[in-house]
């Protein structure tokens, strides 16, 4: 697999990364299989994937408890990313944004431990917390990473200035961030800022919460507990409407002998060498298949193509506070 470095070029990641989330949340399936979860972590190592992403939310906890016990005497091989301020642990505990630099420390201090980690590689902020000033939160960063119990942080889910504000602080290594062919968003500012200060890009959900992979076609294929049955693009009209995405993506794909998850990868690291999405799968075979994406050329004419999908019904969240993934 190529590698690219994020941010500044300290960071040197390979093209593709894991998001290791639905193992143990949020989707389907989440928690129920953690001996083939650690297979195929142990499978990404071999085929070179480097960038492992979780965060203490999911579960909450259990996933990074998950990644540590999947990467034991594998550390040097890997890049860790988590993330915090979602967690209230100057409360009880329960979910919501803090940003401050008292539940900084008290959340990286969790994560070191569950992740049996003397350093967490990449440090993000999971969200915003409107209530803290970004420069305090990433005041307390700095510290951390002066520290050496952070090697680099990022932001998620963050928007222009103060994507700048934080910068201006401490430099940002990454943002992370939903991008795929049917979530564009970031196209019209957030990918000029990061790109003028420097800054690498994570997108998240690559693959669009799996529906780009063509193999979603009814709510009753999803859990009852699962997440997308509230995603407003996964609701029953916006469903149907949406499958017209796919069947683009598909088209492509029967023309280039692939799987229109792989078509969307492709396209996706076809917009920038800065790049590095983290699909997110617990099964071997997906993965296998999402590795090989990263070698899929794409002609000008079938991105032209791609580029011309026209935009899903439905926005990304219900509520647009997106606090999962």
């Amino acid at each position: 697999m190529r590698h690219i470095t994020l941010g500044t070029g300290a960071l040197d990641v390979g093209r593709l990364g894991l998001g290791c989330m639905g193992m143990s949340a949020f989707y389907s399936g989440a928690a129920q299989d953690d001996a083939g979860s650690i297979r195929t972590i142990h499978r990404a190592i071999e085929l070179g994937v480097t960038l492992f992403d979780t965060a203490e939310m999911y579960g909450p906890y259990i996933n990074e408890e998950l990644l540590a016990k999947a990467i034991a005497g594998r550390r040097d091989q890997v890049v860790i990313a988590t993330k915090f301020g979602t967690i209230l642990h100057r409360g009880d505990g329960s979910r919501g944004l803090d940003g401050s630099a008292e539940n900084v420390r008290l959340s990286v201090e969790g994560s070191l431990t569950r992740l049996d980690t003397d350093h967490i590689d990449l440090y993000y902020q999971h969200r915003m917390d409107p209530d803290t000033p970004i420069e305090e939160t990433v005041g307390a960063l700095a510290e951390l990473v002066a520290e050496g119990k952070i090697l680099h942080y990022g932001l998620s889910e963050a928007g222009p200035d103060t994507i700048r504000r934080a910068n201006a602080v401490h430099p940002v290594m990454a943002l992370q961030t939903e991008y795929s062919l049917w979530s564009r968003d970031v196209e019209a500012e957030i990918l000029p800022v990061v790109r003028e200060l420097g800054i690498g890009f994570v997108p998240y959900s690559p693959l669009g919460r799996g529906f780009l992979t063509g193999t979603i076609r009814s709510l009753d294929q999803l859990e009852a507990t699962d997440f997308r049955r509230s995603n407003p693009r996964f609701e029953a009209g916006a469903l149907a409407a949406n499958i017209r995405i796919v069947e683009q993506v598909d088209a492509v794909a029967a023309e280039v002998g692939a799987k229109p998850g792989q078509v969307a990868l492709a396209w996706l690291l076809a917009q920038g060498d800065d790049i590095a999405p983290i699909p997110g799968t617990k099964r071997v075979a997906y993965l296998e298949e999402n590795v090989a994406a990263e070698a899929l050329e794409l002609t000008a004419e079938q991105l032209a193509v791609l580029d011309a999908v026209a935009a899903p019904v439905g926005d990304r969240y219900a509520d647009m506070t997106p606090l999962g993934r």
